[in-house]
């Protein structure tokens, strides 16, 4: 869904906008925020929610898969 209004965004993006992403800021072109909702290395699988600005695209990457990691992506609230 295409929001036009910020707070009505930050009202559907239910799990927070999160810190700057600056250690990934390589992979996208605008900013990035990374609001960890697991604590890394303290569960069987790292959770976070990673919010876009407005006009930001992701230069895709690979996650690997080789020790059980790879990455699932979902789109809770914006546009994709």
């Amino acid at each position: 869904m295409k929001y036009s209004d910020k707070a009505e965004f930050d009202k559907a993006n239910s799990f927070g906008l999160g810190n700057p992403n600056d250690a990934f800021a390589q992979y996208f072109d605008g900013n990035s925020y990374l609001n960890p909702l697991t604590e890394f290395g303290k569960a069987p699988l790292f959770l976070a929610n990673v919010t876009f600005d407005p006009g930001t695209r992701n230069h895709w990457h690979v996650h690997h898969a080789d020790k059980g990691g790879g990455q699932i992506l979902i789109c809770t609230a914006g546009e994709v």
